[in-house]
């Protein structure tokens, strides 16, 4: 386990140390993570596990004191308030693989702001990147169609790190498996993988290429049928090693394609396969694949059973950044949290005050979410029979929610600084995502055009915030 104590924006450390000189330190604060929506009209939720170890750890050891020391910035008695920091507060989260929206808050702070300042950009840093990935491969997953997708992203990975935990996150939304051997052995998750051109390449010919491959793997051979070419030669070379493995009473996997024009090469070689007698052979394609692309090629018909997705999956093409954010909504006065809130010029900037909490509801006929509502954190919903709402964007637009059922998203992670929630294996989360992305409709994960899911502040969270706005200070 690595120390990330200082994994912190130096102005973390000078806030801690103005508050250390004030009344502020040991004043209660409240703060939300949560991102403003920009390129992701959903998100699923991802990194909680790795936010629990940084807490855990988090510990200014003396090599992390001697560097402070060096910067000439803070006096002796700050640096021995860091000797002995350990977060001491209250932490709430939605669990990782929930379906999340924008301005909701995905995990709340709830600590003496010198302790809630310095995990701000640790958290955001770790949420916002799986959080991201888990979306990406989300999308990547609803365009699959049902199709098995495996990740293979960690050479175009922007480092180690993120290679590793953007395939953890890419496996809780919905990956098969991953090509990434050192997250396989952390996080128990299969792997998968075959060969690659330059195995073809390194032999005299490709047929001798794949034969030794077969006698390798006889009862696990897929293989890579497109270095030279692939319908004149890749695919008649592996049908023929295919067959020599029939008589050895093993059968093939299946062929991939990683080039050209996977549309009708899919079909092409599918015919092939057929007419040769391998018709459960698989063909699997990889190349730059992304949701679009996934589209595209259903609507040509392609003929692709699984699919290997690396670059566009890893890096989030198309949407470099989460945005998520971590906001201040309350701090304390005279023993009571007092909400707070930002205005800005930019209506998804002003931010909601108070500790909150976010509450789903349900069609009892079809179990899908209707829509949910930021509410205060001791409200309570459990007696509602029904509930008007806003739609969000055009508020003039109503709903009335009826026959319905809720469930509270929020949990307890951290109770004064004791960890009181156990992180689940990977795969049991990715099954938890699959049950919630369920309970999405499709409308509302639409690439082109989604429909807005319906979002909503409870009338008293929607008073507090309206009585705040009209305040010159806070």
């Amino acid at each position: 386990m690595r120390n990330l104590t200082l994994l912190t924006d130096l102005y973390q450390l000078t806030m801690m140390y103005g508050y250390s000189k004030s009344e502020q330190k040991d004043k209660i604060a409240v703060f939300d993570v949560f991102y403003r929506g920009v390129g992701n009209n959903y998100a699923v939720a991802c990194g909680l596990e790795q936010v629990i170890d940084y807490i855990n750890e988090l510990k200014f050891n003396e090599e992390d004191i001697e560097y402070l020391r060096s910067l000439k910035l803070f006096d002796e008695e700050f640096l021995g308030m860091l000797e002995e920091f350990r977060f001491t507060g209250d932490m709430y989260s939605v669990k990782e693989g929930t379906i999340v929206f924008p301005q909701e808050p995905i995990l709340t702070v709830k600590a003496r702001l010198f302790e809630a300042q310095l995990i701000e950009t640790a958290i955001l840093c770790i949420l916002n990147h799986q959080t991201l990935i888990a979306t990406k491969t989300s999308k990547i997953i609803n365009n699959a169609k049902g199709e098995a997708v495996a990740e293979f992203g960690l050479r175009r990975a922007q480092g180690p790190d993120a290679g590793i935990y953007g395939a953890r996150a890419a496996m809780i939304a919905g990956c098969s498996s991953t090509s990434n051997v050192l997250c396989g052995q952390m996080f128990d998750v299969p792997v998968s993988g075959t060969h690659s051109h330059s195995w073809v390449m390194s032999f005299c010919d490709e047929v001798t290429a794949f034969r030794a491959y077969a006698d390798m793997y006889p009862d696990k051979c897929l293989l890579l049928v497109d270095t030279y070419d692939t319908l004149k030669s890749g695919v008649p070379n592996a049908i023929k090693v295919f067959g020599e493995l029939r008589a050895k009473g093993y059968e093939p996997l299946g062929i991939r394609l990683d080039s050209g024009d996977l549309a009708y090469l899919s079909k092409e070689a599918r015919r092939m396969l057929d007419e040769a007698g391998f018709e459960n052979a698989k063909i699997f394609a990889s190349g730059d694949i992304d949701e679009l692309i996934l589209r595209s090629l259903h609507n040509q018909g392609a003929r692709i059973d699984c699919w290997g997705i690396g670059t566009k999956l890893i890096t989030s093409d198309g949407c470099p950044s989460l945005g998520g954010v971590y906001k201040l909504a309350g701090i304390e006065e005279n023993g009571v949290i007092v909400p707070r809130l930002k205005k800005s010029d930019t209506p998804e900037k002003i931010t909601n005050p108070g500790l909150k909490k976010i509450v789903r509801f349900y069609d009892k006929k079809t179990n899908k979410a209707l829509a949910d509502i930021i509410a205060l954190k001791d409200e309570d919903f459990s007696s509602l029979t029904s509930l008007e709402i806003f739609h969000p964007v055009y508020t003039w637009k109503k709903t009335l929610l009826t026959n319905f059922y809720i469930e509270e998203l929020m949990i307890d992670i951290f109770k004064g600084g004791k960890q009181v929630y156990e992180s689940p294996k990977v795969m049991d989360i990715a099954k938890y995502h699959k049950e919630k992305i369920g309970e999405i409709w499709g409308e509302y994960k639409r690439d082109v055009n989604p429909q807005i899911y319906k979002v909503d502040l409870s009338d008293r969270l929607y008073e507090l915030k309206k009585e705040l706005l009209t305040k010159n200070t806070f």
